[in-house]
């Protein structure tokens, strides 16, 4: 089982995270690539909505093949082009993980690999 450690020492988190996540000794960790918003047919989603929710539901199948879930995330590292995106992607974030709270980080970059990826999340679990 995961501890989350948001100590009162500590201001309270900004957002749907912790700040420390601490994993048992006997848990087995996937850590995952950054994810970007293609689609199996090729396609890129346009929006920070519909990228963002597709990444998530590819973090929720890659995880799922390692037989864990959403549930086991330990931490997020979330990389945005546009500063304005922050609101639209807490939102859908929140709908994913809102509850969880595991470890994040935002980052604002001026760009990915390509022009029309709004978004990268790299991700890391265990169970």
């Amino acid at each position: 089982m995961l501890k989350k450690h948001n100590p009162a020492t500590v201001a309270t988190p900004l957002s749907a995270y912790s700040h420390g996540v601490e994993v048992p000794s006997d848990a087995r960790w996937m850590c995952l690539s950054g994810q970007i918003a293609i689609a199996l047919d090729g396609s890129v989603p346009k929006g920070i909505d519909a990228q963002a929710r597709l990444i998530f539901d590819n973090i929720k199948n890659i995880l799922s093949s390692g037989d864990m879930s959403l549930e086991d995330l330990v931490r997020l590292n979330v990389y945005i082009v546009n500063p304005d995106d922050m609101p639209g992607f807490r939102t859908v974030r929140d709908e994913y993980v809102g509850d969880i709270k595991c470890g994040s980080t935002m980052i604002v970059i001026a760009g990915l690999a390509k022009p029309e990826f709004l978004i990268e999340i790299e991700a890391m679990a265990a169970k």
